[in-house]
């Protein structure tokens, strides 16, 4: 394999194991060590790739949400036809949205919010990259949704419901809530059904 090619495998698996490490461990069980060992690399391959802890563990967020976002219209595909919500049930749409708050690359971005709440180098990164993170999700939902923003109301009730699916995966980290979840999901699908028509 050429050098290039083993060095993005090197990078894909480093952060890959990032994000299973802050999921599984937290930001204080999650060294470059650590995340080294998972990847199957040596520490100092991963010092190479990312000179620090910080940049480890920002990029494995960030390439784990943009990987998630690219293949949501996809998975809508296969499961609706389409990739937005017109002429297709909104339930799907709705759902894998909300799948966005749940699982690993979730609660990693959970742990590294938190710990940018207490280490000062850590925060503005973080702030920076939840924000355009945030950002790029709304424009994918209301895409998705085949929401009309210009309609009054519209851009207020689709952050409500992804401020509603973030919430939803808070309460999936401790305890499994898969039934009140799919509860909710329905009653936000009618929600966004009567809001966007």
């Amino acid at each position: 394999m050429p050098k290039q090619a083993r060095s993005r495998v090197t990078r894909r698996h480093l952060l890959d194991a990032a994000i299973t490490c802050l999921a599984e461990h937290g930001w204080a069980g999650s060294t470059v060590a650590v995340v080294a060992e998972r990847a199957g690399v040596s520490r100092g391959a991963a010092q190479h790739h990312f000179r620090t802890r910080e940049d480890l563990f920002t990029a494995a967020v960030e390439f784990m949400a943009e990987e998630r976002s690219a293949a949501l219209p996809a998975l809508l595909r296969e499961s609706t036809g389409t990739e937005t919500a017109a002429g297709s049930g909104r339930a799907a749409v709705v759902e894998a949205l909300v799948d966005l708050y749940t699982g690993p690359m979730f609660r990693a971005a959970l742990q590294l919010w938190v710990a940018a709440s207490h280490e000062e180098q850590l925060r503005p990164r973080v702030a920076e990259l939840e924000a355009r993170l945030g950002r790029e999700t709304h424009r994918m939902a209301v895409q998705l949704l085949g929401a009309d923003e210009s309609v009054p109301g519209v851009r207020e009730t689709v952050q409500g419901f992804l401020d509603m699916a973030r919430g939803l995966g808070l309460a999936n980290v401790l305890t499994d809530d898969t039934a009140r979840r799919a509860r909710v999901v329905a009653q936000w699908t009618r929600i966004l059904d009567a809001t966007l028509g």
